[in-house]
């Protein structure tokens, strides 16, 4: 049994009595952070009939029902149900999902209750308990240290802080907290805080101060709901007066107004654009990306900032040695993370602890004096201890040395933050010697001799040079430096004097590997990457450096908060990261950047990154290793931890905005040409164009699925090459407007032009040529919305096999609704002639040639000179 030096020391310790601990329970409540409030099913349903539009359709079909016009009216409540109804299974499913993640607290804490050991559920904590805490274990609460050997705790879902701080029961280092991890050690402590009063939980209320917030295109919807419903009111209102003053009868205008409101309104919108995002959410999904609001995707899509956490997200969280140097010798070291799957190299050549006895000597040293170990689980390498004492033991199997057999180690000297390094005493053959690692610092000083290729030799002014100049120049990369060092222990005990200089080990936290690419991918589609941690500015700089992310300044927490709002985002217009930070930092940095209009997207896992995560834009965190706190506060949850997926996200961001922007216009185009056929021909005193069951028949039947299956347009081969769009960038725009106005316009001429052609012989028929035209028309016009400024020819003519499929659906029925006895006498439709037919023909062939041949005049005037990619 290894004999350990103890830190602190005090009377016996019993802990609470179970009677005082159910006391303090009353004042104190239960161990466990007040959930959010969540609205229950019912409120979630609701509020999908917030939408402007919703609303007009609510309207409109209470009117209709006292009208009497009761199929308007079911057709108008079927589709405000399904609006609703979609909207809110995705908005429950991600919450659902959501809650069997949850592990807020660990689940169990063992304590002294009435002076021996228990375990109990951590929720039964109180301030006063005694925890009990050994390596690898939860801190289930905020603590104060009473006793300690050799504890080292990872408060990286805290701090962001990467390395393991020590701990001991004097001063600031005697404080733990709730949700960090033992790294290394064990310890005895009282508990100071619980529930909501620990840091964790004051951060999980900072980030429940901050308000939601709406999604661009929730705020461009909302925009463009208010405008077409006020013109359709507007507009309704006007004819209804021009009719009367010309003579006509009032409830004839009155329905004629109806007509034209539901005409202008898309009612197909609010649930074309709910099953496109459901779609492109369930579509994430499978990409390993939760969306927790239906919009989350889109805003991520529009993008021109991320902001993002390094530990963990950028990096592995898991410490390696890239490099071990030597007086004589400098190596390097593959692989990442725990897997020994890697290999030492010197000069280009594998070797090993058999072909070097220096390696050898400093591979023993990291192999021994450690508590970590490794183990292969479910075929993956896990690792229990130290993330530093794991990556020694790590490089030691990775250069072949033997593990040293059970217990080799007879006393320890364990690792302080006074000291900086720890000692075992070893046997091994019969000898006794003692092994150190530490501050390269610390380990030097105990030292009188260097090892070498020749053996030892003695440690002059010129050897101590050479080793600190090694030290510092890993260390100015960002490498966290441990020195090792052996001596013989003649005595029998740890004697830390007269030993022998082994070598340097260079660790960091590598960055994964998926990452670069991903950065890159990000920049080349103008997105700019600002990395935001807690680690120190050295590492923060040679990560960065790895990855490619450019840093011309490196602030720190304490720089910041010397900079007014002025100069900070004078600062953000440079290439910058920040290091040594605070939530309340990462808060400052994400609101600045939106001062500046930028849609800003945060990553994190930690609770540290909770805040910010639910401040910007767009928050993402980590599904597997985050936090709930900040699971909560994020918009999408990447359920593979894997920073590329973010780019994915982007792209498919990026997809649902076009394609929604695709059938706004597509539905409003439609819209309006079914408003100037109406509008000029009450102007010139016909009889009514179309009825407003035909109305509702186009727009939400035909239109309908043809819309959703435009939503289902794949992502365009330029899409990630262009810049994010600006915040305030409309959903219609001049351009939009004006293909808007001009399909309007010559389908609304055309199909009048028609019907007017055919009134003399009968009335039904020419209404019936005039409603089938414009559903043809609406169908071919759906080719001019595939691509805003591609032609078919170069996004793929079969590549949206859903919409041909839906064309070839809207228009079968179209022909059911002219040739079927019940539907003609729902629609009012008679049957048409083949003499009818032609003539449509003839009148939707400008609607299919006229916009490809435009789009693709321009597309070879802008390519011209440029190598044309092949189609997607």
């Amino acid at each position: 049994m290894a004999e350990t030096q103890q830190q602190g020391s005090g009377p016996a310790l019993t802990g609470l009595t179970q009677q005082q601990a159910e006391a303090a329970r009353k004042t104190h409540g239960w161990n466990e952070l007040p959930r959010p409030k969540r609205a229950g099913p019912l409120v979630v349903f609701l509020r999908q009939f917030s939408n402007f539009l919703v609303v007009i359709l609510i309207v409109a079909g209470i009117i209709a029902f006292t009208l009497g016009e009761y199929a308007d009216t079911l057709a108008i409540g079927l589709v405000i149900a399904l609006n609703g109804v979609l909207g809110f299974v995705q908005e429950w499913r991600a919450e659902t999902a959501l809650e069997s993640l949850r592990s807020m607290l660990s689940p169990q804490a063992l304590v002294l209750r009435d002076g021996r050991e228990r375990l109990i559920a951590a929720r039964e904590l109180v301030p006063g308990d005694l925890v009990i805490l050994e390596a690898g274990a939860r801190i289930p609460a905020d603590a104060a240290v009473q006793e300690a050997a050799g504890l080292r705790v990872d408060e990286s879902a805290l701090t962001g802080e990467s390395v393991p701080i020590d701990k001991a029961p004097n001063g600031e280092a005697a404080a733990v907290y709730a949700g960090t991890v033992v790294a290394a050690g064990r310890a005895l402590a009282e508990v100071t805080a619980t529930g909501a009063q620990t840091a964790f939980g004051q951060i999980a209320a900072l980030t429940g101060s901050v308000g939601l917030k709406k999604t661009s295109l929730q705020v461009q919807l909302g925009r463009l709901a208010r405008q077409l419903g006020f013109a359709a009111l507007a507009i309704a209102a006007a004819i209804l007066g021009l009719g009367i003053y010309m003579g006509r009868g009032v409830a004839e205008m009155f329905m004629t107004g109806l007509s034209l409101s539901v005409a202008m309104v898309p009612e197909g919108l609010p649930a074309v654009v709910t099953i496109t995002l459901a779609l492109g959410a369930a579509a994430m999904v499978r990409q390993q990306a939760l969306a927790r609001r239906l919009q989350a995707v889109e805003t991520l899509g529009a993008a021109s900032v991320i902001c993002t956490d390094k530990t963990g997200t950028l990096t592995e969280n898991k410490m390696t040695v890239t490099r071990v140097w030597t007086l004589d010798r400098s190596y390097q070291v593959t692989g990442t993370g725990y897997d020994p799957a890697g290999h030492i190299a010197f000069e280009g050549a594998v070797i090993g602890a058999r072909d070097d006895a220096v390696l050898a000597a400093l591979l023993e040293a990291g192999l021994t004096c450690t508590h970590a170990s490794l183990h292969r689980e479910g075929g993956h390498w896990e690792m229990t201890g130290a993330p530093t004492e794991g990556a020694l033991v790590t490089l030691g199997y990775k250069g072949w040395a033997d593990p040293p057999p059970p217990d080799t180690v007879l006393a320890e000297i364990p690792f302080s933050s006074e000291r900086k390094r720890m000692s075992v005493l070893v046997r091994r053959g019969g000898a006794a010697k003692v092994l150190t690692k530490g501050a390269p610092e610390q380990v030097l000083s105990i030292c009188s001799q260097v090892m070498t290729q020749d053996g030892p030799r003695g440690l002059g002014a010129e050897e101590a040079a050479a080793i600190t100049a090694a030290y510092e120049a890993m260390a100015g990369e960002g490498l966290r430096v441990i020195g090792l060092a052996a001596g013989a222990a003649e005595s029998g005990t740890i004697a830390e004097e007269d030993m022998t200089f082994l070598g340097l080990a260079g660790l960091i936290d590598p960055p994964r590997p998926e990452v670069r690419p991903a950065i890159s991918a990000a920049r080349s589609a103008g997105i700019r990457v600002i990395m935001i941690t807690g680690d120190s500015p050295l590492t923060a700089q040679a990560i960065a450096g790895q990855l490619g992310l450019p840093a011309a300044r490196t602030v720190t927490g304490a720089e910041l908060e010397t900079l007014d709002e002025g100069e900070l985002s004078q600062l953000l217009q440079e290439e910058v990261l920040f290091a040594r930070t605070r939530p309340a930092h990462k808060m400052r940095i994400v609101s600045a950047l939106q001062e500046q209009h930028q849609i800003v997207a945060m990553t994190g896992d930690g609770v540290n990154d909770a805040p910010a995560l639910k401040k910007a834009d767009i928050g993402v965190s980590m599904g597997v290793r985050g936090t709930d706190v900040a699971k909560d506060a994020s918009d999408l949850v990447l359920l593979d931890d894997n920073f590329a997926t973010i780019v994915r996200a982007i792209g498919e961001g990026r997809r649902q905005f076009t394609n929604v922007r695709k059938f706004v216009r597509y539905l409003l185009s439609s819209n309006a040409g079914e408003v100037i056929a109406l509008l000029i021909n009450i102007l010139i005193g016909g009889p009514l164009i179309f009825l407003a069951t035909q109305i509702l028949w186009m727009n939400l039947v035909t239109d309908g699925v043809t819309a959703v299956a435009l939503g289902l347009e794949k992502g365009e081969p330029d899409q990630m090459e262009h810049p994010p769009r600006r915040k305030d960038t409309p959903i219609l725009g001049r351009a939009g407007i004006a293909t808007i106005l001009a399909l309007g316009l010559y389908t609304g001429l055309a199909s009048l032009w028609l019907f007017l052609h055919l009134l003399d012989g009968n009335e039904d028929l020419a209404r019936t040529a005039a409603f089938t035209a414009m559903v043809i028309f609406e169908k071919a016009s759906v080719f001019a919305f595939r691509s805003l400024h591609l032609p078919c020819w170069r996004i793929g003519f079969f590549s949206n096999p859903f919409l041909l499929a839906a064309l070839a659906v809207t228009i079968g029925a179209q022909v059911t609704a002219v040739y079927w006895p019940p539907l003609q006498a729902l629609l009012h439709t008679a049957p048409l002639g083949s003499g009818e037919w032609m003539l449509i023909g003839l009148l939707v062939l400008p609607i299919l040639l006229v916009p490809e041949i435009l789009k693709t005049l321009r597309y070879l005037r802008t390519r011209r000179g440029r190598p044309v990619p092949a189609a997607a």
